[in-house]
């Protein structure tokens, strides 16, 4: 093999590499943050779920990105475990779609096609058009890349030594153990399927070689959402475990078959002049007789998933972010992201505010019975509210530096407003709980009295604090006139109870050092109770934004 045939080969799977990335990232533009909202409305009937997967990784022509974006989502709390096994099957059979379009011997119109889709680029100034643009253009060159490499390689054919290496590939396990790890390594099970086409279509490699390397192509397209998994949650990480599962069951029980049966002569009767479409026909048996075999089994796959990766007894998320996932701003799939960072935003502030709660609930408990114990555990949620407000804010600076949809991009400016809230919420919590700690210490005690007065307090503020813990954008109406309500009475009620404390001062009841505490602990709850109503403000607009953002889908 000369050196010009392996430059021509490098070139050529420079070409198809780029064609298939250009046509990835013109579906990606041309659909938006449509693939979230089909995600979002997904059902838990499995046949739905098959079919959004298939459609999904069809249209992006990507399983990885499909499988990452679903990592994403269950990491987030936008889909359950249960949901995810669905759309893990459906992306198996369409990223079989790349492998039947190559299969389509269209080489000689490629550079037309390409033509046409850079001239929709260049010549019109308009966005969607060059989404659409991208995507022909890609298909174009990812043709020409072909066609370079299938003729780079045919010389191959005529070496011994790599004649001799393909024939090795009949080995079952030699040949998938070759098809994972160069999957692995590109990170794309269409290209590498695409780049054993070209070898077929060269007469380098026939189909009984072929095969078992296509078997460990699937489960090489695993590794990315492997590393999508890592820094997620345990149920992200058995969405990994699922996706993986099903490739390796789909490769024994194939592999079984191929062993037993004339199962790969049975694929070259059905197409006998076309290798690259016999390459292309066993990948969509496979993915698709895999599902059907597996789909009324999919529920016993997750709870494989959680033996393999069982929850830890005991374990606490303290000083851990529970929803959100950094990793989204750093892989390539940039489908849904906006809504990604909303939603875990949502959840981990809702973490952030329940946190607060349980902290405001306790200070009042100490101001009853003063333990040390619970104090403790006090201070240290108050640093996990901290470490909280800290991590969201800077998960908001990156979201904000990436190009969202405009009511995304506000969606995810409110949520420096609310945690900015939830966290003055913490340091009034704190404060009470320091004063009970210094009534404590200096063996001083409310009368009977005032102690009722501040347990209304504190039952009104969490009130606030329960409408505000709320599981989904849905449950957001009429939110700020709730809340507005118990303000209020929060705020006439502090009025009163100033009033008669003043007059138990007068009466000797209780002395000066105890009322400025008295007074400073209903002033810590009529604020908790401000906060709540700015929470609830910012919510609202939480809403009226994801309104806009789904009438723009619609």
């Amino acid at each position: 093999m000369e050196i010009s045939n392996i430059f021509s080969m490098l070139g050529g799977l420079a070409l198809f590499l780029y064609g298939m990335t250009m046509m990835s990232n013109g579906l990606e533009l041309a659909a938006g943050n449509k693939m979230e909202a089909i995600l979002e409305k997904l059902t838990s009937n499995r046949f739905l779920g098959v079919g959004v997967g298939a459609l999904i990784t069809a249209l992006i022509q990507s399983s990885s990105a499909t499988t990452v974006m679903t990592v994403g989502f269950v990491n987030s709390g936008l889909m359950k475990l249960e949901n995810a096994v669905w759309i893990i099957m459906g992306a198996n059979i369409g990223t079989t779609i790349t492998g039947q379009l190559i299969a389509i011997d269209i080489t000689a119109l490629a550079p037309v096609i390409a033509f046409i889709g850079v001239a929709l680029i260049v010549f019109f100034s308009n966005k969607r058009l060059d989404a659409f643009g991208g995507i022909i253009a890609g298909l174009g060159i990812l043709f020409m890349g072909m066609e370079l490499m299938s003729e780079a390689m045919v010389p191959l054919r005529t070496m011994p030594e790599f004649v001799s290496l393909i024939t090795k590939f009949e080995n079952p396990f030699i040949g998938i153990v070759v098809g994972a790890l160069f999957t692995a390594i590109i990170q794309s099970s269409s290209a590498s399927v695409g780049i054993l086409q070209a070898l077929a279509i060269s007469g380098v490699i026939t189909l009984p070689s072929a095969i078992y390397v296509l078997f460990g192509q699937n489960i090489g397209t695993c590794i990315t959402a492997l590393l999508a998994s890592i820094g997620t949650g345990r149920n992200a990480k058995r969405t990994t475990i699922l996706h993986l599962s099903f490739n390796i069951i789909g490769t024994i029980i194939f592999v079984t078959i191929s062993l037993l049966t004339p199962f790969s002569s049975f694929i070259q009767w059905l197409n006998p002049t076309n290798v690259a479409a016999q390459i292309a026909n066993v990948h969509t048996v496979f993915n698709i007789v895999t599902t059907i075999l597996l789909l009324p089994i999919g529920k016993k796959l997750v709870a494989l998933s959680y033996l393999i990766l069982p929850e830890i007894e005991g374990q606490e998320d303290y000083m851990t972010l529970k929803y959100l996932d950094f990793n989204i701003f750093t892989n390539e799939y940039h489908i849904g992201t906006s809504a990604l960072a909303n939603t875990q935003l949502f959840n981990e502030t809702q973490n952030m505010l329940t946190v607060a709660t349980e902290n405001v609930r306790r200070s009042f408990d100490l101001m009853i019975n003063f333990n040390e114990k619970r104090y403790s555990k006090l201070i240290r949620n108050e640093e996990y509210i901290n470490y909280l407000n800290k991590k969201i804010i800077e998960f908001t600076t990156i979201a904000i530096s990436n190009e969202f949809p405009v009511e995304g991009a506000q969606n995810i400016g409110l949520f420096l407003k609310v945690v900015a809230d939830i966290e003055r919420i913490g340091d009034h919590a704190v404060n009470i709980a320091e004063r009970a700690k210094k009534l404590d210490e200096d063996d001083e005690h409310f009368s009977a009295q005032a102690m009722e007065e501040i347990g209304i307090m504190s039952s009104l503020a969490n009130n606030i604090l329960d409408e505000l813990k709320i599981l989904s954008y849905d449950e957001l109406d009429d939110i700020v006139d709730k809340v507005d309500i118990i303000e209020d009475n929060i705020d006439a009620t502090t009025q009163e109870f100033t009033v008669n404390q003043l007059s138990r001062l007068k009466k000797k009841i209780c002395s000066a050092e105890n009322s400025v505490v008295y007074t400073k602990t209903l002033t810590d709850f009529e604020r908790i109770g401000d906060h709540g109503l700015n929470i609830a403000k910012n919510f609202s607009k939480l809403e009226a934004t994801m309104v806009a953002m789904k009438m723009v889908e619609a």
